[in-house]
């Protein structure tokens, strides 16, 4: 019976394999140890997010992108949580997640700020449908509005009520967060990931931008050892670094961007 698994695996360390193929080959074992990995933790612990910003959110589907277990851990964009603390503080009326795949930040934060709209929007139809069933879920779905791709025009919004905006779209920041296009921009608190690793040069860029009218704090990646759980206190060390393993292949900061008072 044919395994595409292995046919792949096969093709990439036929004959000398370079160091593409050897990445490749690499990525693929690893993603395949943290599924396992993850199916245990779920059989042990169940889908309910462990700790972090979002403790105690159920967690049923599966991720659109990026690794799963990381999430239900609560070790996911570590980083990022004070900055969560600060958002779910400030007790914005809406929040714009855009690239909001299943709804990790979204429906974690409409749990968390009853009195938000939350915009959930993706390009994905099936993570939009994802983030639809995890509001369901978790019983914030009246405030949780999903859809697919948001323009320049929505952005218009920002200049009638405090809002701020979740931006995780792949490299596509470049053309969306631009003030010139959508000058509503500037009245907005921003939280961006930069995939510099895809744009070089796009980090200087973004905060060239938004110089004039923002504070700018640069997040980088951090890693919460204090997350995993107590059952894999036995774990290879290999194991519990694919357990807190996001699946990012390169340089992907933050960017926090605050409106100047």
């Amino acid at each position: 019976m044919a395994n595409p698994f292995l046919d792949q695996l096969r093709h990439l360390l036929s004959g000398t394999p370079g160091h593409r193929e050897l990445d490749l080959a690499l990525r693929m074992l690893a993603k395949h140890r943290a599924s396992l990995i993850e199916n245990t933790h779920v059989a042990r612990a169940g889908t309910v997010i462990q700790r972090g910003p979002f403790a105690g959110m159920e967690y049923p589907v599966k991720s659109a992108e990026g690794a799963r277990l990381p999430r239900l851990l609560g070790a996911y964009e570590h980083g990022l949580a004070p900055i969560i603390d600060t958002i779910v503080a400030r007790a914005y009326p809406l929040v714009i997640d855009v690239g909001s795949t299943e709804g990790y930040y979204a429906v974690g934060l409409a749990r968390r700020m009853p009195g938000a709209t939350i915009w959930a929007r993706d390009a994905n139809p099936r993570a939009v449908a994802a983030c639809a069933e995890l509001a369901l879920v978790n019983g914030v779905s009246d405030r949780v509005q999903t859809g697919g791709i948001l323009d320049h025009a929505d952005l218009a919004i920002c200049a009638s009520q405090p809002t701020v905006i979740i931006c995780d779209i792949e490299g596509a920041e470049d053309q969306l967060l631009d003030p010139i296009a959508a000058p509503a921009l500037s009245q907005a608190d921003i939280l961006v990931e930069v995939h510099e690793v895809m744009k070089p040069g796009l980090l200087e860029s973004l905060t060239r931008r938004f110089a004039a009218t923002h504070d700018i704090t640069r997040i980088d990646r951090q890693i919460d050892l204090a997350a995993l759980p107590d059952w894999m206190a036995g774990s290879s060390d290999m194991d519990r670094l694919l357990a807190l393993w996001e699946w990012r292949a390169g340089d992907t900061p933050w960017l926090w961007l605050q409106v100047k008072t």
